[in-house]
């Protein structure tokens, strides 16, 4: 099956979550070293974790079958630190992932999920502390993410998140998916392209 991943506004974002425990987990962790050499994005889904997959034998939380299908992913504090490798949350990504809520993150992985259309979220580590602990006794449930209002809620609970503005705009309205806007203002584009005299009038 085709995978689709994100375009255009994002306002909501609907269904199960899982948990990686731990502060501060880098992109070294997410995506190790050796998977850099790859030419395409397209398998790192596959590798997320790899190292620590590995040496879990089928007990890491991107393994468990209760996990599979999932794309919410609950974290801690500074998640994503390390290298600035943008591989990190494409692999992410490309496993499912299409949000993620923590205490912190890193301030490059942060950006390199905004370019993809992964909100990366906030809320006090009591806070996170909780929803971990809810996400863990019914895997199950699913939870519904509302932009406009901020809220990560189930059928029971409802938590406040925090979004820095200018990440909370590029998501609601769309214009942090800059190869959609390339392609809407195509005709733009080229009539720029065609007024260029040094490449079109040059002498």
């Amino acid at each position: 099956m085709k995978q689709e991943f994100p375009k255009g506004a994002i306002k909501a974002i609907r269904g199960r979550s899982f948990v990686i425990k731990g502060d501060d987990i880098d992109t070294d962790r997410i995506i190790p070293a050796r998977f850099l050499k790859c030419v395409s994005f397209s398998a790192l889904g596959e590798q997320v974790f790899a190292d620590d997959r590995k040496e879990l034998k089928g007990t890491h939380p991107f393994d468990l079958d209760q996990n599979k299908g999932a794309n919410i992913l609950v974290v801690n504090d500074n998640f994503g630190c390390g290298s600035s490798r943008e591989h990190a949350p494409q692999a992410l990504m490309r496993w499912g992932i299409r949000l993620i809520v923590g205490e912190s993150f890193a301030e490059i992985f942060f950006g390199n999920c905004l370019a993809l259309g992964i909100p990366c979220i906030t809320a006090s580590k009591e806070e996170i502390t909780n929803l971990q602990n809810l996400v863990n006794k019914n895997p199950n449930q699913i939870w519904d993410f509302n932009l406009q209002e901020l809220t990560f809620s189930n059928q029971k609970e409802t938590l406040k998140l925090n979004i820095e503005e200018g990440a909370y705009k590029m998501l609601l309205t769309g214009k942090w998916d800059a190869t959609s806007q390339l392609l809407d203002e195509k005709e733009r584009i080229k009539n720029t392209v065609n007024n260029l005299p040094y490449l079109n009038h040059f002498k």
